[in-house]
């Protein structure tokens, strides 16, 4: 698998706002330019970052949308992620730590599943699911920090056999990264910081991004692309 260059940055937030992230990811996609690349970025604020990482690489935009598998009695802790279609990471050291049952484990799977789909279906609209056989998929969010949900979608997009998976973030943690370095084909980061408490502090603005955002951002880019084409 390929791996690009770790860079290793004290402090400072390094980023402007998602766009300027996306801007950076994209200079170190380049070789991706024109080479019919999908851009599949995560909700919310990774779409942000995609949208600009599709437009400079002249690739296809879409979402991916992953949900957090939710400890019991412990909702803010992840023991995991799935997606709209069931690509699924669970932290197996995690769930046995916390006696996590198999069939707590099956049931919030299975919900967390639904709300995927429907936060899914309600993102895109109405334009239709991408083509991701035989074609290199770029999956994208804004910071990488356990990368639970990452590595659901990466379990995920593989079921449908892209020719080539790269998984792009323009700042993450090195445990994180080391582990998505094993699952996708090639991982670029240009920024790993030596002290990392949220994605949000590598930003100088990283206000929320609504779901109405992104469904906007997604209809003007598919909106600019059938005009070009």
């Amino acid at each position: 698998m390929d791996n690009e260059s770790d860079r290793l940055i004290v402090d400072g937030f390094f980023f402007s706002d998602r766009e300027h992230a996306g801007a950076v990811l994209a200079d170190h996609l380049r070789s991706y330019r024109d080479r019919d690349v999908l851009v599949l970025g995560i909700p919310r604020g990774g779409v942000i970052v995609a949208a600009e990482v599709a437009r400079r690489l002249h690739g296809d935009l879409d979402v991916i949308v992953a949900r957090k598998l939710r400890a019991p009695d412990r909702p803010e802790l992840a023991i995991g992620a799935v997606t709209a279609d069931d690509g699924v990471f669970v932290n197996e050291a995690l769930v046995h730590q916390l006696g996590v049952t198999k069939d707590y484990l099956k049931e919030e799977r299975s919900a967390r599943m639904q709300e995927a789909q429907k936060r899914q279906n309600l993102l895109r609209g109405s334009l239709p699911p991408p083509a991701i056989r035989d074609r290199t998929v770029i999956l994208v969010d804004d910071g990488l920090a356990t990368g639970a949900t990452m590595r659901a979608a990466v379990r995920s997009v593989r079921w449908h056999h892209p020719a080539r998976l790269v998984v792009a973030v323009p700042v993450g943690t090195r445990d994180a990264s080391l582990l998505l370095r094993e699952e996708a084909d090639q991982f670029v980061c240009p920024y790993f910081p030596a002290r990392f408490y949220a994605v949000g502090q590598f930003y100088n603005n990283f206000a929320p991004v609504g779901d109405e955002h992104v469904r906007e951002v997604l209809e003007e880019f598919h909106a600019a692309i059938r005009v070009q084409r």
